[in-house]
């Protein structure tokens, strides 16, 4: 028997991800606890490399979610007048975030939020109050112009890791 390992059967070394890449497979591990299929997002509150809060989206609790009673969509028109259908029956990834520090008196000042997509302008507005400082997204999120200006005003430090637009169904 030969014991030998040839250098192609040898066996990579572990890539340790960095704090970023670590927080992001976190956050999609969240999302899939998302009750609406559009989107499916979730978000993850990080302050000193360390988890604070979690949120996924989904109906306020207590209320029928979407995977079981379907979409409440409404359609949004924007100043260009493109529009888009959006689910109002959720709260969105970043909102259950924010409400669960709330609930259970978690200081998210100085924190960096985790998202899937850019925050929309309600978020945006949470976020800039919540006292959050960095905003890490994987990708860009169609209505989220306004968003961008204000976390400029705001001094909110804005990253997203991929310059493609996320893409779901009924958009």
């Amino acid at each position: 028997m030969n014991d030998v390992i040839s250098m192609a059967e040898k066996p990579q070394p572990h890539q340790r991800p960095d704090w970023d890449e670590y927080f992001f497979e976190i956050m999609d591990a969240v999302a899939k606890r998302g009750t609406c299929d559009r989107g499916r997002a979730g978000a993850l509150i990080v302050k000193e490399k360390r988890i604070l809060t979690t949120g996924y989206v989904g109906a306020p609790s207590g209320l029928p979610h979407c995977d079981e009673v379907g979409h409440l969509l409404r359609t949004v028109v924007y100043d260009d007048g493109e529009k888009h259908q959006h689910c109002v029956r959720t709260n969105h990834a970043e909102q259950n975030a924010i409400a669960q520090a709330a609930k259970y008196g978690i200081s998210i000042d100085g924190a960096t939020l985790y998202c899937k997509f850019e925050p929309c302008l309600d978020c945006a507005k949470l976020i800039i109050n919540s006292g959050i400082r960095r905003v890490m997204c994987l990708r860009r999120y169609h209505g989220a112009k306004d968003t961008r200006e204000m976390f400029r005003q705001a001094g909110i430090e804005l990253v997203v890791m991929h310059d493609e637009l996320e893409e779901y169904e009924n958009q």
